[in-house]
């Protein structure tokens, strides 16, 4: 099998395996270990192979990546005449995609080497990064069914994510936020009844459209804010879990309470270029008393708001 290996070095240089150009670049004259396997999972190369001529095959990891090697490979995929595209990537383990354009390519290698966003330190939020990877083998977990669709889906909106969450009883605590990219704002674009506590049944309805900022929890719009903007801008998702306080907004005088949730925010393409985020969520701990089976059945609408959403997609 005929396959050409060049390296590019985080300057954007490109080199060739096992030059003087390339030890130079890694640091060591005499490397008696994987020096192409070390260069790319720690020092920020990116190898790129052409293989008989039809398939190239990209391989990174996209937290290592400067900017000058990132543009010097998307260069290079703009002048290409091949069809066919894998891109290898590290991300807690290796992964890996399948493209058939090099302009989908392109975006794609922006999306996964955008800056990771650092949330705000705020007294009130106590965050915990989970793997997402590791909520595909959590079968009990509902929220693996969007996770799932999200993957198989290629991140592409579409109705049935809403009968997904629906047939799963994930509707409730299901969010959909816009993100476009001229607009710093996030916007509300769809909210389920679970999040009444953020101002009343009535509210809800009120809401689509305005700022995620905007809700009288000043506090928890301006945090949660920035998180639906770095998801929509990397194309990446987050999976948390979050310990934090709320107050049922929409009962005045209620006494503040403690909750603890998972939350898993997907980035998903539409037809236009605004990015829509999902958000939903499943509290742990004592409160929680059942896990509802998995549905991939389909549903009626019954909830005008999922109607207007779904006509609107």
């Amino acid at each position: 099998m005929k396959q050409l290996t060049i390296l590019i070095t985080p300057e954007g240089q490109w080199v060739l395996p096992d030059t003087p150009e390339f030890f130079t670049a890694l640091g060591d004259p005499n490397p008696d270990y994987d020096a192409i396997g070390f260069a790319v999972k720690n020092l920020g190369f990116i190898k790129f192979q052409v293989i008989e001529q039809s398939i190239v095959e990209i391989e990174l990891h996209p937290r290592n990546v400067e900017l000058a090697a990132l543009l010097a490979v998307q260069q290079q995929l703009l002048t290409s005449d091949v069809r066919l595209f894998r891109i290898k990537y590290f991300d807690t383990t290796w992964q890996s995609e399948i493209a058939s354009s090099a302009e989908f390519t392109i975006q794609r290698l922006s999306e996964l080497c955008a800056p990771q966003f650092t949330p705000p330190k705020h007294e009130r939020f106590l965050i915990e990064p989970q793997d997402f990877g590791l909520l595909f083998q959590d079968e009990p977990n509902t929220l693996r069914v969007m996770a799932q669709k999200w993957r198989v889906s290629f991140a592409h909106f579409d109705p049935s994510i809403i009968t997904l969450a629906m047939r799963n009883e994930l509707l409730p605590k299901l969010a959909i936020v816009g993100v476009k990219p001229r607009e710093q704002d996030p916007v509300w674009r769809f909210i389920g009844e679970g999040h009444r506590w953020l101002g009343g049944r009535e509210y809800l309805h009120t809401m689509l459209g305005d700022k995620v900022a905007n809700i009288p929890d000043r506090d928890y719009g301006g945090w949660t804010s920035g998180f639906y903007r770095s998801v929509a801008e990397s194309g990446r998702p987050r999976y948390d879990l979050i310990s934090t306080s709320i107050q049922d907004l929409g009962e005045p005088g209620k006494p503040w309470r403690p909750v603890r949730y998972e939350r898993l925010l997907l980035p998903w393409k539409t037809p236009s270029d605004e990015v829509f985020v999902t958000m939903c969520s499943k509290t742990v701990g004592p409160s929680e008393t059942t896990t509802p089976s998995v549905d991939w059945g389909v549903a009626t609408f019954d909830n005008p708001e999922s109607r207007k959403l779904v006509m609107s997609s």
